[in-house]
């Protein structure tokens, strides 16, 4: 076996961290794109952080459906302890952040005070955050959140866009869906309906509920609309973690994406187009009638 590069090592060590972050179990899917976009790097090195994995027997790769999580990885020292540690406190940063109470620019002695975390907890977190688009580093000292708090007006502005946007991306002449992409997100989505709901589960769903909605702009064959709805998804990400909704409204979610699932795999674009336009209204009415973008 070749000797892995320390990139490669650092990328494995963080893609396992993603899975005990997320919570997931032995029998989970990955997926390289998901893994590169919170990471912050090309697919090139995830891709070989995942053969470096399946080389130690964690993961298996299977041809054209995608990559198999065979062992849970366990907390290593110096990890923090608790896997649930850094989702909870992103769970409430983005309940103060949506709320008013957390300002654009914080500390980690703001952070570590906050939410009783010690200093490399919340290294661990910003560094988390800033993978995902959320923050960045000011020059000198302290951090900075990269989107302005919500607009009460956005909220409609956004989902207009969307309604405009995606439904017709699934009618775009160039649409085409790989099968293992699919059968991933099927996977995925049957995982959630079937995994206890905790608090920090929000984060995991919100990741699956993207790459579906990325995943089908991206199938469009139109760069420009898989560039909008990833732009989308970074501007929702943190009020989507302060999930409000319960599992209830969870349950509808997965099931109304496996039915679009069904329609686009037995070719019938019409009905899933609308099927997708039903799903961003009821979307859009909820979060309309909680007062949250």
């Amino acid at each position: 076996m070749t000797t892995p590069t320390r990139l490669q090592q650092d990328i494995a060590e963080r893609i396992l961290q993603m899975v005990r972050e997320d919570g997931l179990e032995a029998g989970a899917w990955l997926n390289e794109n998901s893994a590169a976009r919170r990471l912050n790097v090309s697919r090139t090195p995830v891709r070989a952080a995942l053969d470096y994995l399946a080389g130690q027997g964690v993961v298996r790769r299977h041809p054209n459906k995608g990559v198999e999580l065979l062992s849970t990885p366990a907390t290593t020292a110096g990890n923090g302890g608790n896997p649930d540690t850094t989702e909870l406190a992103m769970v409430k940063i983005a309940h103060d952040r949506e709320t008013g109470q957390l300002p654009d620019d914080i500390s980690e002695l703001e952070v570590m005070r906050r939410y009783e975390l010690s200093r490399p907890e919340v290294q661990r977190l910003l560094a988390r955050l800033a993978d995902l688009d959320m923050v960045e580093r000011k020059p000198g000292y302290g951090w900075r959140f990269l989107h302005d708090l919500r607009d009460p007006s956005a909220h409609d502005e956004r989902y207009r866009f969307r309604l405009l946007i995606e439904p017709m991306a699934l009618l775009e002449p160039g649409f085409s869906l790989e099968q293992g992409w699919i059968d991933e997100m099927r996977a995925r989505h049957r995982e959630t309906l079937e995994r206890p709901w905790r608090e920090a589960s929000s984060i995991g769903f919100y990741e699956m509920n993207a790459d579906f909605h990325e995943g089908l702009a991206a199938a469009s064959g139109n760069r420009y609309i898989h560039s909008a709805i990833r732009r989308q998804n970074q501007l929702r990400r943190l009020s989507n973690y302060d999930w409000v909704f319960g599992l209830e409204r969870v349950v509808v979610n997965c099931r109304e994406h496996l039915q679009m699932l069904d329609c686009l795999e037995a070719g019938d674009r019409e009905l899933a187009s609308a099927l997708m336009r039903s799903h961003l209204q009821r979307a859009s009415q909820l979060r309309r009638a909680n007062g949250f973008d």
